[in-house]
Parts: C-alpha cells; structure tokens; sequence
C-alpha cells in the first residue's frame, strides 16, 4: 500500500472516532453556473481567481467531479440529500410559486450533521421551493430550509434572473410589512409590478418582477450588492460561533445571470462582465477563508467548492468567448446538456492538516456523494435505502485510493430523454444531441451543436452546426482517451452499448416504480 494511503486509512480513523478532537466544521459553496475553465487552477487566464485557486494549492482538486444535473435545482436537491434528482421527477428550474420539493421526512446533509451536534446555516440561493403547496409569501414560509435540517437561512428565495426579487430570512420577506404585502399579480404584472434594479441589456436577461406591493423589501434587494451582501451575511454568522461545530452552506448567486457585479468589481477582468462577476465570487470565497482564519478555525474546517453545473453559453458567455474566454475549456457542451461541459465542475476540497496540499484527484465523485462523505467524516452509518446514490468519497479527499470509489454514475440534463450512464471510462448517451438548449450564437437559450461548432469544438456527430443525417441513434465516449468528446465511438464497441443499456434500463424501471408508486 502507498504511503498516501496509509496515511489515508489512519486519518479515517481519526476521523470515525475523533479523539480529544472536536469534528471538523464544514463550509460548502455552491457556486451558480461556474464552468470547469472559469477558474485559474482549471486554465483560465483571462479571469483571475486567486483566493480559489489559494484552495488548490492548500488542498486538492478533483479534475472528474460532477453535478448531478446539468440544471440548478436538480442540482440542488441532489447535492441537499445526495439522491439523484431524476428519482424526484425534476428536470428543470422551478417557478417562484413552487412548493418545497424536497420531502421534510428525507434525510438532508443539514439535518445529517445536526445529529452530531453542528449548528447549520443556508445563505444565498435556495430555488427548492417553499410550502405544502405553492410558495405563498404573504405567509410564513413553511416547509422550507428550516424543516430540511438548516437553523438558519437568509437568500434569494428563486433565483436573481427570477422574481420575488427579495430577501428572505428564515421564513419571512426581509423587509416585508403587515400594510404593504407582497401579492403575486403573475406573468403579466406589467406596471402593475414593484419597481427592481435598472437594468441594462448588457448584464443579461432577467424576467420582470410578477409581484407587486412590498415596495421596501424590493428597495433591500439591489442586484449590484448581491454578491456582497451575501458574503457580509455568511462571515457574520460564522464569526458568532462560539462552541459548537458549524456548517455553512453558501450558494451564492455568482456567476448566474443577469452578470451585475459590484462596482468595484466592474473593468477588472479581460472578458467582460462574465469575467468581474467571477472575480466578484472569489473575493468572496477569500472573505470566508479570512474570516475562519480570524476566529482561529481554518485548520479545523473543510471547505468544499464547486459549482451546480456547467458553464451557460448565454449572452455574457458569449461576450465572454469573443474576448478568449472558454467557460467550459475544451469540453464538449454547456449547461442543461448532458456532454461534459454541462455537468463536469470545478470541485476543489481544502482541510489543513486533513488534505494533502497541492494534490490532484482524477476519482469520479459527484454532489449527490456529500451526504455519505460527511456521514463518514462524522462517524454516522446511513441506511441502505441513503446510500442507494450517494457514495462516500472522503477516502478520494483524505488519501489516494487504488481503486475507483464509484462503479458507476447517472447523469441528467433538461431533457428526460437524455438520462445517461458514466461507468468507468465509458460516457453513454441513449440520444442524439445534447438534451440541452439548441439556440444558436446570439440567443440567450444557445447551446448544442450549433455552439458547438461556434466555439471551435469538433465532434464526430455534428458538421456545421447541425447532427449528421446518418449520426447514430445514440453516443458512446471513451473520456480517458478522449475527454473532449470529440469522436462517438458507438458502432466500435457494441459490448460496452449493450452493458451501459442495461444499466440505464434498470434506472428507468425503478423510475416508473417510484412514479407508480407515487400516484397510489
């Protein structure tokens, strides 16, 4: 055995009975659309990314990391209870009225570590729903983060290209008065809705405001001081932690559209807007690594940074591309598709004296594995039914494992057609095409193959811009000989088809099992 993984196994020990020593604290950022190259440790040059790339270099990064999804809150809920969001039937963002898409009898990382005795917090974007029904704001909003394991919440209820465009803190409209309530007037508000930020064609799209009334609580909201607030909110409430161990969940806004950087961000990159709001999102990763250091926890914290999903070739992304900026570096696709680049994220995880500095991981891992990487970091067993997606991963974190941790991986875009199998160094496609947005250069919805071929990439599939008449009916990727996916090797390896199919077969059966069920 290697050294490295010797030390791997004594610190699982250590870690499983903890000793004279109290569990490490845990802060997670989930950073919103952040493509693999939107980073410097991951090959962008013309964004600067010091504090994040400072992680790197204090820790390790895992260059074969996942979302779950290629959409955000697919993404999200697979990451909250590390079950893949395709189980739940979600494919797609949800609209500001949702109810609370996560059942609150669902084990959640929040509520995981709650058992042990972590105070736990939620800032930034939730886009999970709130309610039995349909998120009422008028009303306390419950269900909602506090019954999924989270003391304490405060965010953006939706999204920043969504309305409501207000704070919420724990269940109440920051801002919110009994003689001035917010009333949802639906999509054709018009005048009738709140006055929000000024916005201009540059900074991306954003829907109008569907809500009128509550005009103070719209006033707190200012899209330029998103980033900003945020951060304020998250180091205060870590610097007020005393004496338990803490998790803090931060899912910022960053790098979403509509891209409204702070001022001081503004001109301070080589691409544009894109590229201030990324700069934007690591002054705030640099803000919570200082603020641990001030209340003398760094050594005794794990941070954890990745992304929901992939890079979005929107607008910004493509004002970002003229200047040289590949959001996604060399690999294939966007968000919402299910090539790489729409799921495949930056991951980089950080613990003095617990990670190895400076050590890369080329392991499979993917969000959906936080809930059994912090049951084993906390000494919690989970049942069978837990664990039934979720892999512990903290073996890939801790040490350098000989084997691979993950048989296997279930990936999924906007598309339910496109629900696809990672096993190994095989990448499976049952479709055509991405699964994702099609617009071509210039739409805010751009993405698969026409994108494709904009941006230079090559795929055997695709001749400019469009699926070859006489493409196969499905995709087959050997992603260690050929991560960029440029050649579908489908017709030369019949016996890897037949097993990936049989595979994703059994997936869909236990799908329709749970609809089924559901409908009882």
């Amino acid at each position: 055995m290697k050294i490295k993984n010797i030390l791997g196994v004594l610190l699982l020990g250590a870690v499983a009975s903890f000793g004279a020593e109290p569990p490490p604290n845990i802060v997670l950022i989930f950073a919103d659309d952040l493509g693999y190259g939107d980073v410097g440790c991951n090959g962008a040059t013309l964004v600067q990314t010091p504090n994040i790339d400072k992680l790197a270099k204090e820790g390790r990064r895992f260059t074969d990391a996942h979302s779950s999804s290629a959409v955000c809150t697919p993404s999200r809920y697979g990451l909250l209870t590390g079950e893949y969001p395709m189980r739940a039937g979600l494919w797609g963002p949800c609209p500001p009225t949702s109810k609370l898409l996560i059942d609150t009898d669902k084990l959640t990382i929040a509520k995981l570590l709650k058992n042990k005795g972590y105070e736990t917090s939620c800032f930034g974007k939730w886009h999970l729903g709130f309610g039995t029904q349909e998120a009422d704001y008028t009303k306390p909003l419950r269900p909602g983060p506090q019954e999924l394991g989270f003391d304490y919440y405060f965010g953006v209820p939706v999204v920043n290209s969504a309305p409501p465009y207000v704070y919420v803190e724990n269940d109440r409209v920051v801002g919110m008065t009994s003689d001035d309530p917010i009333v949802y007037l639906g999509k054709n508000a018009g005048e009738n809705a709140t006055p929000i930020t000024p916005l201009t064609e540059a900074h991306g799209n954003r829907v109008p405001n569907w809500f009128g009334g509550a005009v103070e609580a719209h006033k707190l909201y200012n899209d330029f001081e998103l980033g900003t607030t945020l951060a304020a909110r998250a180091t205060q409430w870590i610097s007020e932690r005393k004496a338990k161990p803490f998790f803090l969940y931060l899912a910022t806004t960053n790098i979403h559209h509509p891209i409204t950087p702070a001022p001081r961000f503004q001109g301070t990159s080589q691409c544009g807007l894109y590229g201030d709001f990324i700069h934007e999102l690591d002054w705030m990763v640099g803000e919570i690594v200082k603020t641990l250091e001030e209340q003398g926890v760094a050594d005794n914290t794990l941070i954890i940074f990745t992304s929901d999903n992939g890079g979005m070739f929107n607008h910004n992304g493509q004002e970002a591309f003229k200047h040289g900026h590949r959001q996604n570096g060399d690999l294939l696709g966007f968000k919402f598709g299910i090539w790489e680049g729409g799921h495949r994220v930056p991951f980089i995880a950080r613990w003095p004296g617990g990670i190895e500095a400076g050590t890369t991981s080329d392991q499979l891992i993917c969000n959906v594995d936080m809930l059994a990487t912090f049951a084993a970091l906390t000494g919690q067993s989970l049942g069978k039914e837990q664990q039934a997606d979720s892999v512990n991963v903290l073996p890939a974190l801790l040490g350098e494992p000989d084997v691979p941790l993950r048989d296997h991986l279930v990936l999924s875009p906007r598309k339910a057609s496109h629900i696809s199998i990672r096993k190994g160094k095989w990448m499976y496609i049952p479709a055509k095409s991405s699964g994702g947005f099609t617009g071509g250069p210039g739409k805010h919805g751009a993405g698969g193959p026409a994108c494709v071929s904009f941006v230079g990439n090559v795929n055997s599939d695709i001749v400019n811009g469009k699926i070859k008449k006489n493409a196969p009916r499905d995709q087959l990727y050997d992603l260690e000989a050929d991560v960029n996916q440029t050649r579908n090797v489908v017709k030369q390896h019949p016996e890897v088809v037949q097993e990936m199919q049989a595979l994703l077969e059994r997936y869909k059966a236990q799908l329709a099992s749970d609809s089924k069920s559901q409908r009882k």
